[in-house]
């Protein structure tokens, strides 16, 4: 599903159901093996979808393990990004010469109850935003969209800048005709191709249902 979003050279995997708990290395066992079977499933899947992935580049299987700051530490060489959600689990991968960050994020399909919620990942022009694009297409869950692209955002940006960045410190604008969403920085960004990067560029997909945001930047 997610080869409709992310086009070569990112290679993807997917999941609809959770491998054997017996596919996941000893040191990734080592880390969940206290943790509630539905983390234990989640993890250990998604690592086997970014294995499959990997094994597309030519990379020999191993252990996927988070490093310090919780962040997946891929091969020498590569860039990558694992989301997982009730249903499904996905990586994207892809050689650094080519792709400078992936960021990668998947959601049911259902809106945010608690406005609360809402009112903490959305800013207000991202909420007007919301009201009028809801009269266009309201089969889309539009607030779930946002909260995955800035998900999306989050992972992409991280590999980049090694700090963190709120849902309020990015503005999403959504374009409903291609599918596509920018989002505007509202904080310093790391130097990037000799400059300040100030912005990310990406898509999503709404199939099966689930909501699937993706940014890709080329190296």
């Amino acid at each position: 599903m997610i080869d409709k979003l992310l086009p070569a050279p990112v290679v993807t995997a997917e999941a609809f159901e959770d491998a054997p708990l017996s596919d996941m290395y000893p040191e990734e066992w080592a880390l969940v093996e206290n943790a509630v079977p539905k983390r234990q499933r989640e993890f250990g899947t998604v690592r086997g979808c970014a294995r499959a992935a990997l094994s597309r580049l030519g990379i020999a299987p191993g252990p996927l393990l988070p490093g310090t700051d919780r962040a997946p530490q891929w091969p020498d060489g590569v860039v990558g990004a694992m989301t997982h959600c009730t249903g499904y689990r996905a990586a994207a991968v892809a050689p650094a010469r080519d792709v400078l960050t992936v960021g990668l994020d998947a959601e049911p399909n259902q809106p945010i109850e608690d406005p609360g919620v809402i009112d903490l990942v959305t800013l207000p022009e991202e909420r007007a935003q919301l009201r009028h694009l809801a009269t266009l297409e309201p089969e889309i869950c539009w607030d779930r969209l946002v909260f995955s692209a800035k998900e999306s955002v989050y992972k992409a940006w991280y590999p980049l800048a090694r700090r963190w960045l709120g849902f309020e410190d990015a503005l999403l604008t959504l374009d409903p005709t291609d599918a596509t969403f920018t989002a505007r920085l509202l904080v310093p960004g790391p130097r990037v191709k000799g400059g300040e990067l100030t912005e990310f560029s990406g898509g999503w997909l709404v199939e099966a249902g689930l909501v699937v945001t993706a940014i890709v930047m080329p190296a």
